[in-house]
């Protein structure tokens, strides 16, 4: 599990794509992990090199019980970035995390390369109600508020009809420490960003839920009227989790957004790619022990041929962000269909998924390649996909 010790706090967080990428650092809400961004995350996989991490105090990360402010929660992702060597990157928060990238960006402006700022506001008032749900928080934990929080953070009908969604999120929730939580309650009761916003220059996209009551458009629209040039969002039939309920619609603002400010990280150089940016893409796509296990039973023979796929077709052909891992994730496996290669579309199924690829999708692609491959390798290729998923098609 990657730790990193940073402002006096030790940080779980997870580095994932392209080496040569430009890098969009997610800061997650109050009372969540970074796992709220796994629906946001497959759009992305490819073309940026994605930094996901738990608020200090939430998910793996440590809990320290004293007083901390927005802007300490700021110098957590900044010392992020600083001890994995990334010098700007762009940034993108909830809620809380919202806050962390606006105190971030108003601060240290040559470390955001843009800021996207979701269902989030620079005041919440009344440090009296934050204080008081701290108090509870600390004395009964996160489950004594999980049922009004969940009616905040979805709306009704994304609470009867999404179960498999939700789900997870309240378990997450009730997970939280009680002393992290709290903290991070006090530090938003004591927040006001509203006098230094202002001079956020970086391009700036604000996202609203309609239906969102725990930070109401006005609340964005203020946000958006104060940092100079910024642009607004207010998606339909969305509460205040966003990036969850309506994930799809999140993901395509964003990536639209983040192609329109690509910045001079992304002069990609051609060439030469180092042995380790391959690697880390190859393990990224088809996961560590596959690779391992490859790597320790090549023996001195097979090496150079390991070094060549892994700087070749992970580095520079997998690590080229001009095509997303799901678009190279499916022209895979259609090749791999049309040449009848079993071993490797076995093995590029899973990271398929991972990469975005929809059971939908995956079998509307083998229905196409029945046209211009062969019904005989079409149907190989649904056996194929049976056997590395099994029940999970069912």
């Amino acid at each position: 599990m990657p730790m990193l010790q940073v402002n006096g706090v030790e940080l779980f967080y997870e580095l994932s794509g392209p080496t040569d990428a430009p890098i969009v650092a997610f800061s997650n809400s109050l009372g969540t992990t970074s796992a709220m961004w796994d629906g946001i995350v497959p759009a992305l996989r490819g073309q940026y090199r994605v930094l996901r991490y738990d608020t200090r105090g939430h998910g793996w990360s440590r809990v320290v019980n004293a007083p901390i402010t927005i802007d300490d929660l700021a110098a957590d992702l900044t010392g992020l970035l600083d001890g994995l060597g990334i010098t700007s990157a762009h940034v993108v928060g909830l809620s809380l995390g919202g806050m962390t990238a606006q105190a971030l960006a108003s601060r240290y402006p040559d470390r955001v390369t843009s800021l996207t700022l979701m269902a989030t506001s620079a005041y919440m008032p009344s440090q009296q109600s934050w204080d008081e749900r701290a108090s509870l928080v600390r004395e009964q934990g996160t489950a004594a508020i999980v049922e009004p929080t969940m009616g905040r953070w979805f709306t009704p009908d994304y609470l009867r009809q999404a179960p498999e969604q939700v789900t997870p999120v309240r378990e997450a929730f009730i997970a939280v420490d009680r002393a992290g939580y709290a903290v991070c309650c006090n530090a938003i009761g004591r927040m006001d960003l509203r006098p230094v916003i202002g001079r956020i220059s970086t391009p700036t996209l604000v996202i609203a839920g309609a239906d969102d009551p725990a930070t109401p458009v006005a609340m964005a629209e203020e946000i958006r009227s104060t940092i100079p040039d910024a642009e607004m969002i207010i998606l339909p039939r969305a509460a205040h989790l966003l990036a969850v309920e309506q994930a799809e619609k999140v993901a395509a603002y964003l990536v639209s957004f983040l192609d329109q400010h690509r910045g001079s990280e992304d002069k990609r150089a051609l060439g030469a790619v180092p042995f380790g940016a391959g690697l880390l893409n190859r393990k990224s796509v088809l996961g560590e022990e596959h690779v391992e296990r490859s790597l320790a039973k090549a023996g001195a023979f097979a090496q150079p041929w390991q070094d060549f796929i892994t700087r070749t077709a992970w580095g520079e052909v997998w690590g080229d962000p001009r095509l997303p891992w799901k678009t190279r994730s499916l022209v895979t496996l259609a090749m791999m269909v049309a040449l009848h290669r079993e071993e490797e579309f076995k093995l590029h199924v899973r990271p398929a998924l991972k990469n975005g690829v929809t059971f939908g999708e995956l079998q509307a692609l083998l229905l196409q390649s029945a046209i211009y491959a062969g019904v005989p390798a079409t149907n190989a290729a649904f056996r194929w996909v049976k056997d590395v998923l099994g029940e999970e098609l069912n």
